[in-house]
């Protein structure tokens, strides 16, 4: 029986992006285990080949990092031994070194991992990918430029892990009856049925939100083009999203979890978000996606995967580049120089091809 770990530590849009892959080694495993952070625990439940979850806050990955200490990872190796797994895939983005977490796995008794590293591996890694620019040295083997979901599967692969014939690697999550249920029943409360649009105004990182009185504009253009607009949020949104709806749009902010908010997603004729975790949710569920994408990460790797999209903001602007968290820039013209008229726009050019 072949049990492996896939690591992925970062948050739900990540381990979103990890799906393909995780659906690779399940073809070819006999059990997966999901070793998630704690900001990717709602993602991993949904994601379709993941057998068990584990969850481990990892300093050197998590946004708000706790201490290294010789006792907490400790704790982490005995956690992780006791998995008993016998080979693991860590998936990292190509801004982060998986070096520190093959190391706490090797001290874990993990036989066999496979990782993409710039930096020699030593004897931490047993299949490495070499990551960058082909152009520039002809020994790399993952280029740079790779969507995210294209990069993880391609270190699943490497580790001899493919897809199933007739899977298309796109994203998908299961979503169980009663997360359907409960989409359904709270939509009928607001008397919105299947013709509507999903705004979502949040983001995990500041410097990738549309600002909320743009955000509110959007919402009265989208309803004076006709639209039923479901404004949606986390539980630590509900004034977001209150002032984001108005008296136009239905607020759902703090209303659903993430299996609800993806079967509501899964009912809408389009998507308006941020680059975060909802964005490829609603990709995940088949649905187009207007994002509105601050351009400090590159979008050719983290944009909507899969599903019909259109990118708006400025890709040139000064942030490009910086994975800045809170926008470098006085105004955040970045995302702030989208108004309504042009997500109505890019709404019916996804939903009626227009």
């Amino acid at each position: 029986m072949t049990r492996v770990l896939v690591v992925r530590l970062d948050s739900d849009g990540d381990v979103l992006l990890s799906g393909p892959a995780i659906r690779a080694v399940a073809a070819g495993a006999d059990e997966v285990v999901a070793l998630v952070g704690p900001r990717g625990r709602q993602a991993a439940g949904l994601l379709p080949g993941v057998d068990a979850v584990a969850v481990w806050r990892c300093p050197w990955v998590d946004g708000e990092p706790q201490p290294v200490t010789r006792e907490g990872t400790g704790e982490v190796v005995d956690a992780l031994a006791a998995l008993r797994v016998d080979e693991a895939v860590v998936l990292t983005s190509f801004h982060q070194s998986p070096l520190p977490t093959a190391l706490v796995l090797r001290l874990a008794g993990v036989p066999r991992i496979t990782a993409a590293s710039v930096d020699y591996p030593g004897s931490l890694l047993d299949v490495r990918l070499r990551p960058g620019d082909p152009a520039l040295d002809p020994t790399v083997d993952l280029p740079d430029d790779l969507p995210e979901a294209e990069r993880a599967l391609a270190i699943a692969e490497r580790a001899g892990y493919a897809l199933p014939p007739g899977d298309d690697g796109r994203l998908a999550v299961t979503v169980d009856d009663a997360a359907r249920r409960e989409a359904a029943d709270l939509l009928a409360a607001h008397e919105v049925d299947g013709d509507y649009v999903v705004l979502h105004p949040g983001a995990s990182v500041p410097a990738r939100a549309w600002s909320p009185h743009r955000a509110a504009e959007g919402v009265a253009a989208l309803t004076a083009a006709g639209h039923r607009v479901v404004v949606t949020g986390a539980p630590g949104e509900t004034a977001l999203t209150a002032e984001v709806a108005g008296r136009a749009g239905v607020d759902l902010g703090g209303r659903t979890g993430f299996g609800t908010l993806a079967a509501v997603l899964a009912r809408a004729r389009a998507v308006v978000v941020g680059n975060t975790g909802p964005a490829h949710l609603a990709a995940a569920v088949g649905v187009p996606v207007i994002s509105l994408f601050a351009p400090v990460v590159p979008p050719e790797r983290w944009a909507p995967y899969g599903v019909p999209r259109i990118l708006l903001g400025d890709q040139d602007a000064p942030c490009r580049g910086t994975r800045a968290r809170t926008c470098p820039v006085p105004g955040h013209p970045c995302l702030d120089g989208v108004r309504g008229d042009d997500v109505v726009k890019a709404v019916t050019t996804v939903v009626y091809g227009e």
